[in-house]
């Protein structure tokens, strides 16, 4: 055998190296074997810190649900495709409320946990997660939703109605009926498949799936392919006139009313048309519609708000007739709101801001008077001028400060910048950052590179500083 007689202080040479190679390698194991720590509890948001989690980013979540409009309980499962962003041991979901969880597995296996506090769902996994890989968690839960009702924020999620009920999630409400990572940066797909008695019908956001009807009970299915907030997403249960038609470009178009309040003679067929004129129209002035269709519903929900759910805003009727001016608001949020969604709650005035001007742009269009009479008459008419429109505080997102401020902010650059890089702006601001998350300083710097104008005082004036600026 060749190598036989190889002298034995050869061997020991290549004892030592196979030794030192074996300890290198170990080592090389060593620093490679993961650290798993357990993921944030809250997103990072200053106005709502235990809102979200850290540690993940969600894909889908398919939620399954059976109403019983008797007692107003729930039987679900959510089920979540995730990928791990660290190393985790555990990480959180928001859940809340009553809801008694019977099942949760992570990857198909049993994963204990506990509920922390009002918002956090605490998971331990059997093993850890890997950065970068996909995990499946799957939570079965039963119970009565119970909606929020904050003193400065209004009522949202899963609101109990005559007939049903309306989830209207805005901003803190998706957790009420199903477990989530209630964040505006972190934005998923949904499938919801909802089975009520027949003779309910379910709506939500996107596009309806087939119906199937079993033993008194029926089953919709609905999908939401874009990527979604959960604070837009939607669920409305009850007994409604549905109403299906389409937009001059052919873009699917299902509006609905409750039946109760349905008592205009033509009333389903005006809000459908009105809700594709309006989606036609903002899409001449902001780009493509960012979604696979649109459409409303007229709901007997009494919240005292409209919102602008994804694809398809829901309307209280005891808000106000669902007439141009809010159809205008409601659906320009489709682009500013929904396809855009701020980082940051603090950066609200980039939603409703841009929704209020889209108001006044209908205005002109269809009723004749000018943006900027609009402008001057909320100007003259505005009495608080105290706040910073970027930055409102917690308890003031749903303020004039952020509405009219934020309309009153883009008016005024208009005519700083003139109305040919306006109006450039207002279709490349929502078609670059499509689907994206943004911020007041993103917004800035894309304005200062259309325009190659420094416009750092201008901003400061109108978003930053309080006090009425002068024209």
């Amino acid at each position: 055998m060749r190598g036989a007689k190889r002298s034995r202080g050869s061997l020991l040479i290549v004892a030592g190296a196979l030794s030192a190679g074996l300890l290198a390698a170990t080592g090389t194991a060593a620093a490679a074997a993961p650290r798993y720590t357990p993921g944030a509890p809250g997103a990072g948001d200053p106005y709502f810190p235990d809102m979200g989690n850290g540690g993940y980013d969600v894909g889908h979540y398919d939620i399954r649900l059976a109403f019983d409009p008797g007692t107003q309980a729930i039987d679900a499962t959510t089920t979540i495709l995730a990928t791990a962003t660290q190393d985790l041991s555990r990480f959180d979901l928001d859940f809340q409320g009553p809801l008694t969880i019977s099942r949760l597995s992570v990857n198909g296996r049993n994963a204990a946990y506990t509920r922390s506090g009002a918002q956090e769902l605490v998971i331990t996994p059997p093993g850890g997660l890997r950065k970068g890989s996909e995990f499946v968690v799957s939570v079965s839960y039963a119970g009565v939703p119970q909606k929020i009702d904050d003193p400065a924020l209004g009522v949202s999620g899963w609101v109990a109605t005559k007939d049903g009920a309306v989830a209207l999630n805005q901003p803190i409400g998706a957790a009420t009926y199903y477990p989530v990572n209630d964040t505006t940066d972190d934005k998923a797909t949904y499938t919801q498949t909802i089975t009520v008695p027949t003779g309910l019908t379910v709506l939500a956001n996107g596009e309806p799936g087939p119906t199937t009807t079993n033993n008194g009970r029926t089953t919709f299915r609905w999908t939401m392919n874009r990527p979604m907030a959960s604070e837009l997403s939607m669920l409305a249960i009850g007994d409604y006139n549905v109403t299906r038609g389409t937009t001059a470009d052919g873009l699917p178009n299902i509006t609905a009313i409750g039946k109760s309040i349905d008592t205009k003679p033509g009333q389903g067929k005006v809000f459908n048309e009105t809700t594709a004129q309006v989606v036609q129209w903002e899409s001449s002035l902001y780009g493509r519609y960012p979604f696979d269709s649109t459409g409303g519903i007229l709901a007997d929900v009494g919240v005292g708000y409209a919102l602008e759910t994804q694809s398809r805003p829901v309307y209280d009727h005891r808000t106000s007739d669902v007439d141009g001016d809010l159809l205008a608001h409601e659906l320009g949020h489709q682009w500013f709101g929904d396809s855009l969604t701020p980082v940051h709650w603090s950066d609200i005035w980039l939603n409703e801001g841009f929704a209020t001007y889209s108001e006044w742009l209908y205005q002109e269009k269809f009723n004749n008077i000018p943006v900027q009479k609009t402008f001057a008459k909320t100007y003259a008419g505005e009495k608080d001028w105290s706040g910073k429109v970027a930055d409102p505080g917690r308890d003031h997102i749903f303020d004039d400060l952020v509405y009219n401020r934020g309309a009153m902010a883009l008016q005024a650059l208009r005519m700083k910048i003139g109305d040919q890089a306006f109006f450039q702006m207002l279709t490349q601001w929502p078609t670059v950052n499509r689907y994206g998350n943004v911020s007041t300083r993103q917004f800035i710097e894309f304005v200062e590179r259309l325009t190659h104008r420094d416009l750092g005082s201008f901003f400061q004036t109108w978003l930053y500083q309080p006090g009425k600026p002068a024209l």
